[in-house]
């Protein structure tokens, strides 16, 4: 636990690094921080700190730099968030009116990018309850079958199944029209819940395939295109020219490009009540200490579809960045809900 001295300090020193990006010294927190110290006194305190781990020093330097657990600190307990400006607020409304919905995720995210001039994330929303209109299965070989599902807005997936036995044609059109005739309209999820009854009252031989079916149906309807849409990356690259940034930044691209951290992370913001921080290596999610991610997860008629976020460097606004990634969230969840 920090005292009130120390967390004033630590509060002045991030404040100071965010706006000019030089390590912060003892006389310029003797100026910012409103304490009545002497420089040896702050000197002694960002000694402490950094024994702490929450500050360090850059061996060119006689001032401080904050940490990834230092900016973490200061975001749980010390951030004063800014309310959104009016101007940014009815920008982000006017922008995300309802329409289709992956034309609204990709403003999100290029709004997202102008509005910080860093780089817009929006993971797809998931599909939730994505009715079928008719399925079928199609005898590949002895034990292989081909599932063929018609989406109900006419969309058309497919489905290998290994099946264990082999099944006659007859039982194939019988479990095909039992789903057709019973189902069709409702979505694999609401099917699943209903169909356990029927099936002890089914003949065995086709229950176990009917069970396949219905969960491979699910999945193949649930699937995704693109995983996220990404706006503005370049706009990282601003303040990293130097051959030192070079390497960090290069990581950073192999994690868009490479997609696996990042949806790790958009996934984890989902699970998350409102906005969430995930701050350089400190999050143990994102392997790059110089960048951080700001998110928040956004829903459909009051379910969680997906998240959206601001990718920048950890030497970021966050009282300005935060208001701005939670007013998106809600806005583009009630025009999806419109839409």
């Amino acid at each position: 636990m920090l005292n009130d001295r120390a967390q004033a300090l630590l509060k002045a020193l991030v404040e100071r690094y965010i706006v000019e990006g030089q390590p912060v010294g003892s006389r310029t927190l003797s100026r910012h921080a409103g304490l009545d110290l002497s420089p040896a006194s702050i000197r002694n305190v960002m000694s402490d700190l950094e024994e702490l781990g929450l500050v360090s020093s850059p061996h060119t330097s006689a001032g401080r730099v904050p940490t990834p657990r230092g900016y973490r600190l200061f975001v749980d307990r010390l951030l004063t968030v800014q309310p959104l400006e009016l101007e940014a607020h009815h920008h982000i409304t006017d922008q995300l009116h309802p329409d289709d919905p992956q034309r609204l995720v990709a403003h999100a995210s290029q709004l997202l990018s102008d509005l910080t001039q860093f780089a817009g994330v929006v993971r797809m929303p998931l599909r939730q309850s994505a009715a079928f209109r008719h399925v079928e299965f199609l005898r590949l070989s002895e034990r292989r079958l081909l599932l063929i599902v018609v989406a109900q807005h006419g969309e058309v997936q497919n489905r290998i199944i290994l099946t264990d036995r082999p099944y006659s044609p007859s039982q194939l059109t019988e479990a095909a029209n039992f789903l057709n005739q019973h189902y069709a309209g409702q979505d694999f999820e609401t099917v699943r819940e209903q169909v356990q009854g029927e099936l002890t009252r089914l003949h065995q031989d086709i229950s176990m395939l009917m069970t396949t079916a219905i969960n491979l149906g699910s999945e193949a309807l649930r699937e995704q295109g693109d995983d996220y849409v990404l706006s503005g990356e370049g706009r990282l690259i601003r303040g990293h020219e130097q051959p030192s940034s070079m390497d960090t930044l290069r990581k950073l691209f192999g994690i868009f490009e490479d997609k696996t951290t990042l949806l790790q992370l958009l996934d984890a913001s989902q699970r998350a009540q409102g906005v969430s921080i995930y701050i350089g290596g400190e999050s143990g999610l994102m392997p790059v200490d110089e960048f951080s991610i700001v998110s928040a997860p956004y829903e459909v008629d009051g379910k969680v579809v997906g998240t959206l976020g601001v990718v920048g460097p950890t030497r970021m606004a966050y009282e300005r960045i935060i208001p701005i990634v939670d007013i998106t969230a809600k806005v583009l969840s009630s025009a999806l809900s419109q839409s």
